[in-house]
């Protein structure tokens, strides 16, 4: 696809799959209205947002059909570690969280900056809680506080070291039957033998050096044997999130059709969404929805002509984590019917390493004290403990003046000897695919380093040196790294005076190419504090509404802390079925 492509072109060519359909046609070969299958609500996407919403629309008295375009369910969410970012709720009250409504409101406006409207801000912190109660209520799903995740900006009004983020407790897969089957599989599959919380991670990191971490690891076997002693097969994080929705959708009744994707919206006359035609079997069906439509079907992260026309260079489909078939349906669909989009630019950033496999989405790796991340001059660029999408912001304004994409995440063999890194363990090799793809190279020195990386060996020599000294006074005052409590999350408790910098010491060294990574786009359809979808001037497009990564994120350009994503995208589900079963 030509890099040249623009917006225009690309609405050009998406007019070109099929325009809306008015009532009673027969395009496509698609039957007359009468003997379309009929339900009050057809929810497009079967991850978190949509089956929140189903089960929200269906438990309201509605009836509902999901569409599915993989022939499995669950998404990009069921590939997540499940953080969910929702104040106030009752699990971290609970736990005594000291939150309050003026406290989340404080820092979401703080954190958002006025990219998005205070009434859609307020909408999703009224109706979070009440969200976490009502899928608690009514699926097999439970929470667990993620304590001590701090909020991305914890020095903000507002914010909290301590953190809101919460995440799925432990699920029976057994629960799902044959439906099990169907669930998409996890980014990062749990080791055989443990049964891993997210919660979890920044200790097992830590498993060799420090007396917590082989705590946490042997808790994680434990966990996982008395699981399976009990007859359960036990599911955390992404994959226990949208497996327990999957089995309260299940309970309900609520049908969902898998590998049925969406070709377009139906509308009427006047420019009613009144249902949807897709792809069942083959063949173009058409659905009437009486009350409306929710699209929530994802971001474009895999659509290479929609990332050429709106996100900066350089983009493509290689680096993301997001479900492959996010590609955009749902969102070319509603420019169709004519609605407005808002950060179409953006997405949910963090650097990755580019293994052959697929990427790899960086957290621990670039927090833990002894690794730097530098530019193409050699030098350091940004505080490498960041929020992860404040790091590919950073990335690319600053790759116009001089280039850091790639980066290059640098560390030495003293790191490697302490700390987990992906799913490779302390002191054992990296694969030989890792060297050969170009993704990762080791050297003795770190001249000869630089020279396989194609940076300055004097300026690379000069970086290690300036930044070994900020880890012997414990101040970085070239990024301030460690000067927020977040920075700290995933680090080592045992280094000091600053548990996130230590000296790069110890041959070999490595070098691990860094690039934009995310975990999907963060724009999308424009909608309300409804989650009605929006025309350019304000009036709603009746009977349509969005959620997820198929509208406008609520965070805007930021990123409040862990479960930014999945937050809001179940609490606008839940909205959006309130609003429909209101008979708005």
């Amino acid at each position: 696809m030509s890099a040249h492509l623009n917006r225009r072109q690309v609405l050009t060519g998406a007019a070109a799959i099929g325009t809306g359909l008015v009532a009673g046609s027969s395009a496509l070969g698609m039957p007359a209205r009468a003997a379309q299958p009929s339900y009050d609500v057809v929810v497009i996407g079967c991850g978190a947002a949509g089956m929140t919403a189903a089960l929200r629309a269906s438990k309201r008295g509605l009836s509902v059909l999901v569409v599915e375009k993989a022939p499995t369910f669950g998404g990009s969410a069921a590939r997540s570690g499940a953080g969910i970012w929702i104040p106030n709720n009752q699990v971290i009250l609970a736990a005594g969280v000291p939150d309050t409504p003026a406290k989340a409101a404080a820092y979401l406006a703080a954190v958002v900056n006025g990219d998005v409207p205070t009434a859609k801000q307020q909408a999703f912190l009224d109706n979070g809680p009440s969200m976490i109660d009502f899928v608690m209520a009514n699926s097999p799903l439970r929470f667990r506080y993620m304590s001590g995740y701090s909020d991305y900006y914890p020095e903000l009004p507002g914010g909290m070291p301590q953190g809101r983020s919460i995440e799925p407790d432990m699920f029976d897969g057994k629960l799902l039957g044959a439906e099990l089957a169907h669930l998409n599989p996890a980014y990062l599959p749990t080791p055989a033998g443990l049964t891993v919380f997210s919660a979890d991670y920044k200790w097992l990191n830590l498993a060799l050096v420090n007396a917590k971490g082989a705590a946490v690891a042997t808790e994680c076997v434990a966990r996982y044997t008395a699981a399976v002693a009990a007859g359960r097969t036990p599911l955390t994080m992404g994959q226990a999130l949208a497996g327990a929705l999957r089995a309260g959708l299940a309970a309900a009744g609520v049908p969902v059709w898998l590998n049925t994707p969406l070709t377009d919206l139906q509308l009427d006359a006047g420019g009613r969404v009144t249902g949807v035609v897709v792809t069942k079997d083959g063949v173009a069906t058409g659905v009437t929805a009486n009350r409306g439509v929710l699209v929530a079907a994802g971001g474009f992260e895999h659509n290479l002509a929609m990332r050429l026309a709106y996100q900066r260079q350089p983009i493509g489909v290689d680096w993301t984590v997001g479900a492959r078939e996010n590609t955009g349906d749902g969102i070319q669909a509603g420019l169709r019917a004519g609605a407005a989009t808002d950060f179409l630019e953006d997405s949910w950033w963090g650097p990755a390493i580019p293994l052959p496999e697929e990427p790899y989405f960086c957290l621990a790796e670039r927090t833990l004290p002894g690794s730097i991340l530098v530019n193409s001059a050699g030098r350091r660029f940004v505080n490498e403990a960041a929020p992860y999408s404040d790091v590919v912001h950073v990335m690319y304004d600053k790759n116009v003046i001089t280039p850091d994409i790639p980066a290059w995440l640098i560390f030495d063999q003293n790191y490697r000897n302490r700390y987990l890194f992906r799913d490779v363990a302390p002191t054992l090799p990296f694969p030989d695919s890792w060297y050969s793809s170009g993704a990762v190279f080791k050297e003795y020195t770190l001249s000869a380093l630089a020279g396989r990386i194609g940076v300055s060996s004097s300026a690379l020599s000069a970086t290690v040196a300036r930044f070994n000294g900020f880890a012997f006074t414990g101040k970085d005052t070239d990024f301030h790294r460690g000067d927020s409590a977040y920075d700290h999350y995933y680090t080592d408790p045992a280094v000091i005076p600053n548990s996130c910098l230590a000296p790069l010491w110890l041959p070999p060294y490595y070098a691990c190419k860094i690039v934009p990574g995310d975990l999907g786009t963060k724009g999308g359809l424009r909608t309300d504090p409804r989650s009605r979808v929006l025309r350019a001037d304000g009036s709603v497009i009746a009977g349509l509404y969005a959620a997820g990564n198929s509208s406008a994120a609520v965070m805007g350009h930021s990123y409040a802390g862990a479960g930014s994503t999945i937050g809001p995208a179940m609490t606008f589900g839940y909205i959006a079925a309130n609003d429909l079963a209101e008979g708005a």
